[in-house]
C-alpha cells in the first residue's frame, strides 16, 4: 500500500479539495497504522466508559459514541491526532498555515439506525475570522455505504453566512440552503487508513451503521493559525478563560508544524 504524504499530495487532489469542498485521500495511514490505532482508539472509549467519568467532552448512547479534545489524555491517541502526514496534507489542501483546533472521536455501533444530518461544521465553532479550517475524517476500519460513511454536498463551502444546524434534522441545512436539494451529492467509502478532508462549511452527512461492526473513525479539526476567540461557548475553549477577540494559541492548539516534535 502507498501511503500518501504531503510531497506526494497531487494537484488534482488539492484543486478537488478547493472546487468542491472535500476530497479523499486514500491511504493517509498504513494499514499497519491504522490497525494500531483502531485499537488504542477502542481501548481508551471502553476505559472511559469503564471509569464511569463526568466528562463533558464524553456523550455515550448505546449507539454513538462520541469524545472531544482528548489527545493529550493518551500518548497512543496523540500520535494520531498529532500526525504529522495528517496534518501537512491538511495544510497543503487548505493553503494557509494551520493550528490544531480539537480532535473528535467518533464511533457507531452496529445497527445504531441514526444517521447524521446535513450539516457544516464552522457555525458551532467560536471562530471569529477563520475562513480555511479543515476536517480530517480519519477510516480506523473499513467504512462502506452500509457502515456510515459520508457523504457531502459538493461547493456548499461557499455559503459562508449560515447559522448552525440541527445535525438530527434532514431538512436544517436542506431548508436554508434549498438549492443544494438536487445538486450533486457525493458518498465516500472509505477502506482502513484512508481519509477524507472537508472544508468546515462543506455540508456532509454520515448514514447509519447496518453492520455487525462498530464503525470507527478519528477526526482531527484544523484552523486557521491566525484565528480569534468569537466569545461563543465551546468546550475546549470554556477552560480557556479567554476574552473576545484574543488569539486562540497556546500548548493545546499547536502549529501543524510543531506536530513531529510534540508526538
Amino acid at each position: 500500500m502507498v501511503v500518501t504524504t504531503p510531497e506526494t499530495l497531487s494537484d488534482d487532489k488539492i484543486q478537488h479539495y478547493r472546487d468542491k469542498g472535500f476530497v479523499k485521500v486514500p491511504g493517509i495511514l498504513s494499514k499497519d497504522e491504522a490497525a494500531e490505532f483502531h485499537d488504542i482508539i477502542y481501548r481508551f472509549a471502553e476505559r472511559k466508559r469503564s471509569l464511569g467519568e463526568e466528562d463533558p467532552g464524553v456523550r455515550d448512547r448505546e449507539v454513538f459514541t462520541q469524545i472531544v479534545n482528548f489527545w493529550h489524555e493518551d500518548a497512543g491517541i496523540r500520535g494520531l491526532t498529532l500526525h504529522p502526514n495528517v496534518g501537512g496534507v491538511a495544510q497543503k489542501l487548505a493553503g494557509v498555515p494551520l493550528r490544531l483546533w480539537h480532535d473528535h472521536m467518533l464511533i457507531k455501533q452496529p445497527h445504531n439506525k441514526t444517521p447524521t444530518e446535513f450539516h457544516q461544521d464552522q457555525p458551532y465553532w467560536p471562530h471569529a475570522d477563520s475562513t480555511q479550517s479543515i476536517s480530517a475524517w480519519i477510516a480506523l476500519c473499513d467504512v462502506p455505504v452500509e457502515r456510515g460513511c459520508m457523504t457531502f454536498l459538493s461547493g456548499s463551502h461557499r455559503r459562508t453566512d449560515l447559522s448552525a444546524q440541527n445535525l438530527n434534522d434532514a431538512e436544517s441545512f436542506l431548508g436554508i440552503a434549498p438549492e443544494f436539494r438536487y445538486g450533486e451529492r457525493v458518498t465516500v467509502p472509505l477502506e482502513a487508513g484512508d481519509c477524507t478532508f472537508h472544508h468546515s462549511r462543506c455540508a456532509h452527512m454520515a448514514t447509519p451503521n447496518d453492520t455487525d461492526v462498530p464503525r470507527v473513525a478519528h477526526i482531527v479539526i484544523y484552523m486557521d493559525a491566525t484565528t480569534t476567540f468569537s466569545g461563543n461557548k465551546h468546550i475546549v475553549t470554556d477552560p480557556l478563560a479567554l476574552k473576545e477577540g484574543e488569539a486562540l494559541d497556546g500548548e493545546l492548539l499547536p502549529f501543524v508544524e510543531r506536530f513531529a516534535s510534540l508526538r
